[in-house]
């Protein structure tokens, strides 16, 4: 499979593409988004509620691992407005139909990871924290073991999201379109990333951060997700042309 270098300036085009995509279908793509912004609204609250504040940054990071499951309703969304078609959620639901079926088995993936990572961060905290309440007011790195616990819970996160952008990458684009089997997209996926390493951590350290701050940031969320997939499918079809 043919691919193409990328560099720091193509993330740059990638980000105005995707931000042009997300304006022209502004409708139907912030409310797809807005579904996991009612989502993370119901878990952030039930975290912030109960005092397990310091756990809303694990949760906010534990989105970065589900994230590649949902862009096949992105890619239909834009597949959709390239082709004139009626844009509406029915779009969504089509994006996923035209998919290879592999993605499925990526999307399990995704979650074992999103499985293995909240267990790992629940002991931590239980650990770390205990079971002390600590509210908003009082997140601050004197709170006995916050600290600590967002520390190793950042390097917990930071090895298994870096496992998962290496193998997801660039394989989610290539199943939503159908363009190689399940192997072929995950070899083609870690192939490009190594082979372009300080560009592909660049992008990632940009996807995490802008995703991070935006579900902490919960009404971002709508406005940066799309944008997000869309600069995600702009670039993959500049390195996969």
């Amino acid at each position: 499979m043919d691919t193409r270098p990328f560099g720091i300036a193509d993330i740059g085009r990638a980000l105005v593409d995707g931000w042009a995509q997300a304006n022209l279908t502004r409708g139907t793509s912030g409310a797809y988004a807005g579904i996991f912004t009612l989502i993370g609204a119901v878990i952030l609250g039930g975290l912030l509620t109960q005092g397990f504040t310091p756990f809303v940054i694990a949760a906010a990071g534990a989105f970065m691992l589900v994230g590649p499951a949902i862009l096949a309703g992105f890619f239909g969304i834009a597949r959709a407005h390239a082709a004139g078609k009626r844009i509406g959620l029915s779009c969504v639901l089509r994006g996923f139909a035209g998919a290879d079926p592999a993605l499925w088995v990526l999307a399990l993936v995704c979650a074992l990871l999103f499985m293995i990572f909240v267990t790992d961060a629940a002991i931590l905290y239980s650990y770390m924290v205990g079971a002390t309440p600590v509210w908003l007011t009082e997140l601050l790195p004197t709170a006995p073991g916050v600290s600590n616990f967002l520390f190793w819970g950042a390097l917990s996160g930071f090895v298994i999201a870096f496992l998962l952008f290496c193998v997801s990458a660039f394989s989610v684009p290539l199943l939503c379109e159908r363009r190689a089997g399940l192997v072929t997209a995950v070899v083609a996926s870690v192939r490009v990333v190594f082979g372009n390493f300080p560009a592909a951590m660049a992008w990632a350290a940009l996807l995490s951060a802008l995703t991070i701050g935006s579900i902490l940031l919960l009404p971002l969320l709508p406005l940066t997700l799309p944008w997000l997939a869309y600069a995600s499918r702009a670039l993959y079809r500049q390195v996969f042309p």
